[in-house]
């Protein structure tokens, strides 16, 4: 018994760092990682329930594969005169659109928006998407919202990013056209310059090879989204927003994946950038919270919709709420 409470923190560490943060055509990164041979993405079609609680979404995609969050993927959807624009759900690191969306899909359908998500970048040895190439990732999101935009007749979309999926998606705006076919950009718990991992990546980027060598254990997804990675270089490279697209950043200021928090944010005359403890102290929720709190994801609907805005509900949420469940959905 005890020689299992010892081993809980390291594996708690391994587990967080491997959710961090919080993705045909000629690639555009420079990247420090080997991107995989194959990267594969899918359309989920089977609905799961609506959740709560993240981990308990996670654990339930773990056992239904192709579960897609209530309110997403219907494809005979036609967006309205009062939401004119599909809303596209990209989902994080070794994840689903069901395991990070289970809750913001049902609301923003409930709204009556058009909701659609995609699970990409997975490597076929695996179970979980979300790990390979950023920018083959990127590619994955291009050709969904053109599969969208086909479906429902709309010029345009937004699109909800949360933890990697925003990098991902900021990619397919910024670096391969998909300006002209976005509206709005929201970015949950976004690693706009990437995360140090409480000291473990520059640590890893100091020691020559030691970055290729954690790479396929850690997925070339994660290596990318280390602070001073190549890929985020040159995504950021002159400038973090283009012309056209409005931009808004949810985060938290004790998130647990990316430090510094200020590396959430992005830089540029049409980005907003709003941290929930700004906006209420008392709600302490961090990453793995960030995409299943109530206060978060009406920041997140106001942001698609500014003339039917509501103000949250402020209420205490303690520290490291919601870290249990996804670390016991992990050794589910």
């Amino acid at each position: 018994m005890n020689r299992s409470r010892k081993s809980r923190p390291g594996r708690v560490a391994v587990v967080l760092l491997t959710f961090c943060v919080t993705g045909v055509a000629q690639i555009f990164t420079q990247s420090t990682a080997t991107a995989s041979p194959v990267s594969v993405w899918s359309v989920p079609t089977v609905p799961g329930p609506v959740q709560t609680v993240h981990g308990y979404a996670t654990e339930y995609v773990r056992k239904n594969l192709d579960a897609v969050p209530v309110g997403a993927n219907d494809f005979g959807c036609r967006p309205t005169e009062a939401h004119p624009r599909p809303v596209v759900l990209v989902h994080g690191t070794d994840s689903s659109a069901y395991s990070d969306y289970a809750a913001l899909s049902p609301m923003l359908a409930d709204a009556g928006f058009c909701v659609f998500a995609l699970n990409f970048g997975r490597d076929p040895a695996r179970q979980t998407y979300g790990t390979e190439d950023m920018a083959i990732s990127g590619v994955q999101v291009a050709t969904f919202v053109e599969q969208v935009r086909t479906a429902t007749g709309a010029e345009k979309v937004d699109i909800v990013g949360y933890s990697q999926g925003a990098t991902v998606s900021r990619y397919f705006i910024n670096r391969l056209g998909g300006a002209q076919y976005v509206s709005n950009w929201v970015g949950m718990a976004s690693p706009s310059y990437g995360g140090v991992f409480y000291g473990l990546g520059p640590a890893a980027q100091a020691v020559p090879g030691a970055v290729d060598m954690l790479t396929p254990t850690l997925t070339t997804a994660v290596v990318q989204q280390m602070q001073g990675s190549s890929f985020l270089t040159a995504l950021n490279s002159g400038g973090d927003t283009v012309a056209g697209v409005n931009y808004t950043t949810v985060s938290s200021n004790v998130d647990e994946m990316i430090q510094p928090f200020t590396n959430m944010a992005l830089h540029g005359p049409n980005a907003t950038n709003l941290v929930l403890q700004d906006l209420c102290p008392i709600n302490m929720s961090g990453h793995f919270q960030l995409a299943y709190d109530p206060y978060a994801l009406q920041l997140v609907v106001n942001a698609l919709d500014p003339a039917a805005a509501k103000q949250p509900q402020c209420v205490a949420v303690p520290l490291g709420t919601g870290i249990p469940e996804v670390v016991g959905a992990a050794h589910s």
